[in-house]
């Protein structure tokens, strides 16, 4: 009797644990396992990591979060896209790699509607976002990539199915690719428009009690106060004794290939 209860309880705590890494909303809201288990457990064999992470650029706000990143002395990882909006900026894309940081894949138009049709849609979408970067970075280089919306969106199952996504990250995986979403999120690209000082807390509150933070913050147009709020994240990170890393970083960091 009591092996059964000790093995239903081991069952619902399982269960628990998949619905907080793994809660299905539209857009995707907690990290993929490259780093949940860690975050989950509060295993202290690393230090205390976080990654800050800009998607949706680049973008006029680009130059300015250079800037303060070079001030700050951080890294960061860029998971860009090429719209139209993107491309007056998109020289920036070497700039950004020049300064030591990381691009990473993202999506050529980010509209959900096509790129989720089915999954030749999503790689001609890459493909086309690899195209439009390849004058400014090697593009084995990119290896990276975020799925719009995140790994477990359900808005994708409106065009391609329900088990869409679980074949984009596999066949990702297949062509010896990474993907990663976020555990931590500024929600500096809502409908909202929060300030800086929201931003900030925020990014505080999904902080907490994680020893490895993925941060999602957006370097698009519309995302107006998120440069203004960068500084101050950073310090707060800075302060709580984490140390920056970008994503490839951080991967081979736990990996042990350093």
């Amino acid at each position: 009797m009591l092996t059964i209860v000790l093995l239903v309880l081991a069952i619902l705590l399982l269960e628990g644990l998949h619905r907080l890494y793994h809660r299905s909303y539209e857009e995707t809201q907690v990290p993929n396992d490259c780093f949940a288990a860690a975050a989950a457990t509060g295993e202290s064999a690393v230090p205390k990591i976080v990654c800050l992470t800009f998607d949706d650029g680049p973008s006029c706000h680009t130059g300015e979060i250079l800037d303060i990143l070079a001030e700050q002395q951080v890294p960061a990882t860029f998971f860009v896209c090429a719209q139209e909006i993107n491309e007056p900026y998109l020289p920036l894309v070497a700039q950004i790699a020049a300064q030591g940081h990381q691009v990473a894949m993202h999506s050529a138009t980010h509209k959900y509607s096509r790129i989720y049709q089915n999954t030749d849609a999503f790689w001609q979408d890459i493909k086309a976002l690899r195209q439009a970067l390849e004058p400014y970075l090697p593009l084995d280089s990119l290896t990276w990539l975020r799925f719009p919306g995140g790994s477990t969106n359900t808005v994708s199952h409106k065009y391609g199915g329900s088990s869409i996504m679980k074949t984009l990250k596999t066949q990702t995986e297949e062509k010896g690719w990474h993907w990663i979403d976020w555990n931590v999120c500024g929600e500096d690209a809502t409908a909202a428009h929060p300030d800086a000082a929201q931003i900030l807390k925020n990014i505080q509150e999904d902080a907490k009690g994680h020893d490895t933070c993925v941060v999602l913050l957006h370097d698009a147009k519309a995302a107006s106060h998120t440069a203004e709020a960068l500084p101050e994240i950073i310090r707060w990170f800075q302060a709580e004794g984490y140390t920056f890393y970008t994503v490839e970083q951080m991967s081979e960091l736990q990996s042990g290939d350093k």
